[in-house]
C-alpha cells in the first residue's frame, strides 16, 4: 500500500487553485508527499487524497508512470475529485484499475452512506488501458458518458448507485466480461446489452426490473447471471441461447411462468427460482435436482379475477424482498408487506405505525438460554428476535415463521412462542402449506420481542367463572374435567395438556405385555393453586381393559407435583369411580395425572422411567470427512429413522466409519465433541471451549457442525489415526483423558456415548505440513473489540472454506482483475496460496478502517458463500459477548436489559397460554 503522509495542506478554493499551487506545495520540505510504493496508489484513506494526487502530478514524478493501480475516497470534494480525475491520462498513462467507491462511512443508524461522485470528466476516456473501473456506494443517476468510451474495460462495478438506466452504448465495450449493477433503480435494459460478446458474469439483483429484452439471449458467453429481488414476470425465450450459462439466480421476483428451455441449457448446474409466484414449472424443472423452488404457491389455484371497472381501487401494499446483506428496514404509516432472506414475513397493515420506524432483525442460533421448552415439546426453528423490543403497535402486525413439519403430528399442535412481560406465552397460530415439506406457521402480535416455532402436545383453555364450567380435551375423546359451581371465587383460566402414549411402550419397559396405560394428563391453572370445592377428572381407562373385567388391585393412579420429578402412587387417597370405558375421581389442585395397569406394585420409580422414556429420542452420531479435502471434518446428531436418508445424501462428497451405537438423549441436551488421538480443531470458533465442539440436540433440527481439524504429529511420515468422542453435558474444566473415559463407559450414568475414527492421510511429494505453509502471513485482527476481531487463525479459516471461489470474493471486496491476474501468476499451480495472498493483502490495507468486517461478510454472500458468512458472524458474536462481558465484569457498561442472556430462565413446565 501507498504510503502517502503530507501533513497538514491549506484549503484550496477550487481545483484550479490546486493545481496552480501543487508545485509550491510539493516543495515545501516536510509537507511533501511521499512517492507511490511499487505500483499502486490508494489514497483512500487519507484526508485530502485529491490534494496530494495533484500535488504528485503537479511534480510529473518518474514513479507515477509505473502505477497501474489508484483508489481515491468517494467522499472527497466533487470539484478537487474532477480535478484530480482530469489529470490521469497524462500522469498515468499505464493506470489499469481505478477504485472510486464510496461505502466507507456510516450514519448513526450504522448504514452505508453514499459517496458525493456524481459524473466523471471526459478526459478519462484517454486511459486506454484501463479495465477496471468501481464506482460503488456512489450518487450517479446517469452513467458517465466516458465510461463506454473505455473500450479496454474487463469489469464494471456500479453497485449501489441511482442508476434508472443504462445507456445503449454501453454494449460496444468488446472486452467486457464482469458488470455488476446491483442495488441500483434500474426499470429496463437497453437491447444493446446483447452486444456485450464477452461478458461472463452479469449482477442485476436489486433493480426493479419488470422486463428482460429478448436480446439477452445473445449473451454466448455469460456464465453467471444474478437477477434476484427484481420485479421480473416472465422470462424471454431467448433465455436458451444461453448456452455456456452455469448459474442463474433468479429468486424474490414475480415469475408466474419460466420457459421449459431452461432445463435444456448443458452447462446450467443451479437455477434459483425461490419466492417467485410459480404455480406450475415445466416437468423438466421439477424433477432437476439443481432448481430450488421454495417459497413458491405450487398447485394453489389462481388469484381471484380483477375487480370490474368502477370498482375502487385500493392502494397497493408496498412489498419489501430483503437481502441477507440487511438487518433493518423502515416502515411507514402506510404499512408495507416484508419477506427476510432467513424465512420470515411481516405484514404491517396500513396505520400499523403512527410515524416511520425502523425495525431490526436477526436469527438466533437456538440454545436452552433462549429456548423455553416444556417436558414435552419440540423446537421447530431458530430463534427469531425482532425490535424495537416492546413497542406497541396501534394494530396487530401479521408475522410468518417458515418450518419443517414433523412426522408425528398426531395429538400435537404447532405455535409461536413468544416472549412478553418477562413470561413466554404461545400464541394463536394458523398453518399455511409453502410446500409438501414447508409450512408457515402464521400468528398475529401486537409488538416485537423474540419468536419461535414449537410443537407441543395438544392443549385446550377455557376461563372457569364461579358458576362452573367443563374443559373437554380435543385430542383425546373421555378426557374432560368437570368445575362445579363454587369451585372458584373470582374466574380463573385452567389450561390442560395431553400426551398420547403409545401401547408398546410400558409393556416394553416393565417386561409385561398386559400393561397399559392412559394418556398422560397436564393440568395447570392461573389463580390460587387450590379451588374452593373438589374438581372432577375423567380419564380413559388404559387400553384392553374395562371396568366390567378389570382387577382393581391393579390399577394405579399416579401423581407428579412439578417441578418435582418423582411420581407419587395415590390410589389409595381417593376414591376412584370405574365405569365401563372410565375412572373419575376429584381433587382440589392441578399438577400431572395418568392411569396405569400392571401387576407391579411399586410403580412410582417406574413411572419415573416410563415418563423419561417418552420425552427421549433415540439417535445416531456420524463423523465424515470430505472426500476433497479429509482436514474438513462434519459432525453430526441424528434421529435414528433419518440416518440412513441423510447418508445416502452426504455420501457422494463424504466418506468415513459408520454411524455410532443408538444413545438415547432427551430434546435440547447438551453434547460436545472432543478430538482425540493427536487431531485438534484448526481454528478458534465461537461453539468451541478448550478445543471441544458444543451442540444442542433438537429432534427436528439439524445439529450439524463442520470444523477443520489439524494435527501437531508428521503426516509425511504416515498416515495419523486420531478419533473424535460425543460427551454429554457441558465442556467440563478438566475433560478426562482417554483412560478415564474408557472406564466412564463402563457406568450407568457414564457422560461418553460414542467414539468415531477420523484419519488425516499421509502427505505425499510436494504437499507441505499443512496449507499455506509457504506463506509469509503478518499477525493481525480485523475489526474492533466492540464489534468483533477476525485473528489471523479466523481469515485463515475463512480461506480455507473458499476454495475456486475466491476470485468472486475478491471482486466484491474491491480488488481490481489486473490484482487477480497477477495472484495467479505469482502462486500458479497453488490455489490455498492464491486464497491466502488475496485475503491477507486485503486485510493488511484494512488495518484501521471501520466496517472491514462488515464489508468481507457482504462480499461472501454476494459471492453465494453464506456458509462462510455465518461462520464469520458466529465469531464476531462471539467477539462481542465477550467485550460485554468484559464491560460488565468491570462495571464500565450497564448490563442489557433487553437481553437474552436476562430472559426469565425456562419452566420445567409448558408455557401457560
Amino acid at each position: 500500500m501507498a504510503a502517502v503522509e503530507a501533513g497538514l495542506v491549506p484549503a484550496m478554493s477550487a481545483p484550479e487553485d490546486a493545481a496552480r499551487d501543487a508545485p509550491e506545495a510539493a516543495g515545501a520540505g516536510p509537507e511533501a508527499p511521499l512517492l507511490p510504493a511499487g505500483n499502486r496508489l490508494s489514497l483512500h484513506l487519507h484526508p485530502g487524497g485529491c490534494r496530494r494526487l495533484l500535488r504528485l502530478c503537479a511534480q510529473q514524478a518518474p514513479q507515477l508512470l509505473e502505477v497501474d493501480f489508484l483508489q481515491l475516497s468517494g467522499y472527497e470534494d466533487p470539484q478537487l475529485l474532477e480535478a484530480a480525475l482530469a489529470r490521469l491520462p497524462w500522469s498515468l498513462p499505464h493506470l489499469r484499475s481505478l477504485v472510486l467507491k464510496g461505502g466507507q462511512r456510516r450514519d448513526a443508524l450504522g448504514a452505508c452512506l453514499r459517496g458525493s461522485l456524481t459524473t466523471l470528466p471526459a478526459s478519462l476516456s484517454g486511459l486506454a488501458r484501463l479495465a477496471h473501473l468501481d464506482l460503488s456506494f456512489n450518487s450517479l443517476e446517469t452513467l458517465p458518458a466516458c465510461v463506454p468510451q473505455m473500450r479496454g474495460l474487463d469489469a464494471l462495478l456500479l453497485s449501489r448507485n441511482c442508476l434508472a438506466e443504462l445507456p445503449a452504448a454501453l454494449g460496444a465495450l468488446p472486452s467486457l466480461s464482469f458488470l455488476t449493477v446491483t442495488h441500483n433503480r434500474l426499470r429496463t435494459l437497453p437491447p444493446a446489452l446483447g452486444a456485450l460478446s464477452s461478458l461472463q458474469r452479469l449482477d442485476l439483483s436489486g433493480n426493479l426490473l419488470e422486463a428482460l429484452p429478448p436480446e439477452i439471449g445473445d449473451l454466448g458467453s455469460l456464465a453467471e447471471l444474478n437477477l434476484a429481488s427484481n420485479r421480473l414476470q416472465s422470462l424471454p425465450g431467448s433465455f436458451a441461447g444461453l448456452r455456456a450459462l452455469q448459474l442463474c439466480i433468479l429468486h424474490s421476483n414475480l415469475l408466474a411462468s419460466v420457459p421449459a428451455s431452461l432445463a435444456r441449457l448443458p452447462l446450467l448446474t443451479r437455477l434459483d427460482l425461490r419466492d417467485n409466484q410459480l404455480r406450475d414449472v415445466p416437468p423438466e424443472l421439477l424433477d432437476a435436482p439443481f432448481v430450488r423452488l421454495q417459497g413458491n404457491p405450487l398447485g394453489r389455484p389462481p388469484p381471484d379475477p380483477p375487480s370490474p371497472p368502477g370498482t375502487p381501487m385500493v392502494p397497493e401494499m408496498p412489498r419489501l424482498l430483503l437481502t441477507s446483506d440487511l438487518d433493518s428496514f423502515a416502515v411507514t404509516p402506510q404499512g408495507c408487506s416484508v419477506t427476510l432472506a432467513c424465512g420470515v414475513r411481516l405484514q404491517f397493515p396500513a396505520g400499523a405505525t403512527a410515524a416511520p420506524v425502523t425495525v431490526r432483525y436477526r436469527l438466533w442460533l437456538p440454545e436452552p438460554r433462549l429456548v423455553p421448552l416444556g417436558p414435552h415439546d419440540a423446537l421447530l426453528s431458530g430463534v427469531l428476535e425482532l425490535q424495537p423490543h416492546g413497542v406497541a403497535f396501534q394494530q396487530e402486525v401479521g408475522l410468518w415463521l417458515l418450518f419443517v413439519p414433523p412426522r408425528a403430528r398426531r395429538c400435537r399442535e404447532v405455535v409461536v412462542r413468544t416472549l412478553s412481560d418477562d413470561s413466554w406465552s404461545d400464541l394463536e397460530t394458523h398453518l399455511e402449506e409453502e410446500a409438501p415439506q414447508r409450512l408457515w406457521a402464521h400468528c398475529q402480535v401486537p409488538h416485537f420481542s423474540w419468536f419461535l416455532v414449537v410443537s407441543r402436545p395438544m392443549s385446550d383453555a377455557c376461563l372457569v367463572p364461579p358458576e362452573g364450567a367443563l374443559l373437554c380435551s380435543s385430542g383425546h375423546a373421555g378426557v374432560r374435567v368437570t368445575f362445579p359451581a363454587g369451585a372458584t371465587e373470582e374466574p380463573r383460566r385452567v389450561r390442560m395438556q395431553v400426551v398420547h402414549v403409545g401401547r408398546r411402550e410400558l409393556p416394553a419397559l416393565l417386561g409385561e405385555p398386559e400393561a397399559a396405560a392412559s394418556p398422560l394428563l397436564c393440568l395447570s391453572q392461573s389463580g390460587p393453586s387450590s379451588f374452593l370445592r373438589p374438581v372432577t377428572v375423567q380419564l380413559p381407562l388404559p387400553p384392553g381393559v374395562t371396568g366390567l373385567s378389570l382387577d382393581r388391585s391393579c390399577l394405579h393412579l399416579l401423581h407428579r407435583a412439578a417441578p418435582v420429578a418423582t411420581w407419587d402412587d395415590i390410589t389409595a387417597q381417593v376414591a376412584l369411580e370405574l365405569t365401563h370405558l372410565y375412572a373419575r375421581f376429584q381433587v382440589t389442585h392441578f399438577s400431572w395425572y395418568w392411569l396405569w395397569y400392571t401387576t407391579k406394585t411399586c410403580v412410582g420409580g417406574l413411572a419415573r422411567k416410563a415418563w423419561e422414556r417418552l420425552r427421549l429420542h433415540r439417535v445416531n452420531l456420524i463423523a465424515l470427512q470430505r472426500r476433497r479435502d479429509p482436514e474438513q471434518v462434519l459432525l453430526q446428531c441424528l434421529p435414528r429413522n433419518k440416518v440412513d436418508a441423510t447418508l445416502r445424501r452426504l455420501l457422494e462428497r463424504y466418506r468415513g466409519p459408520e454411524p455410532s451405537d443408538t444413545v438415547e438423549m432427551f430434546e435440547g441436551e447438551k453434547f460436545f465433541a472432543a478430538f482425540e488421538r493427536g487431531i485438534d480443531i484448526d481454528a478458534d470458533r465461537p461453539d468451541c471451549v478448550g478445543g471441544r465442539v458444543c451442540f444442542v440436540f433438537y429432534s427436528h433440527l439439524k445439529n450439524l457442525k463442520e470444523v477443520y481439524v489439524t494435527t501437531a504429529l508428521d503426516r509425511q511420515a504416515r498416515a495419523v489415526r486420531g478419533q473424535v468422542s460425543f460427551y454429554r453435558g457441558e465442556v467440563p474444566e478438566v475433560v478426562p483423558e482417554e483412560a478415564e473415559a474408557a472406564r466412564q463407559k463402563r457406568g450407568t450414568a457414564a457422560l461418553w456415548m460414542a467414539t468415531l475414527p477420523i484419519k488425516l492421510p499421509r502427505l505425499r511429494g510436494c504437499e507441505g505440513p499443512a496449507r499455506g505453509a509457504g506463506l509469509s502471513l503478518a499477525p493481525l485482527n480485523l475489526g474492533d473489540a466492540e464489534t468483533g476481531f477476525l485473528t489471523q487463525s479466523n481469515l485463515l479459516n475463512v480461506a480455507r472454506r473458499l476454495g475456486p471461489d475466491w476470485p468472486a470474493v475478491a471482486l466484491h471486496l474491491g480488488l481490481p482483475y489486473r490484482e487477480l491476474q497477477r495472484i495467479r501468476h505469482e502462486f500458479r499451480d497453488d490455489l490455498d496460496g492464491q486464497i491466502c495472498h488475496m485475503l491477507f493483502s486485503w486485510a493488511e490495507r484494512q488495518a484501521g478502517q471501520p466496517g472491514a468486517v462488515g464489508r468481507l461478510v457482504q462480499a461472501l454472500e454476494q459471492s453465494d458463500r453464506r456458509d462462510v458468512a455465518e461462520e464469520v458472524r458466529a465469531v464476531l458474536e462471539l467477539g462481542r459477548r465477550k467485550y460485554q462481558e468484559g464491560l460488565q465484569h468491570t462495571s464500565l457498561a450497564p448490563r442489557n436489559l433487553a437481553s437474552p442472556d436476562r430472559s426469565p430462565s425456562p419452566s420445567p413446565e409448558p408455557a401457560q397460554t
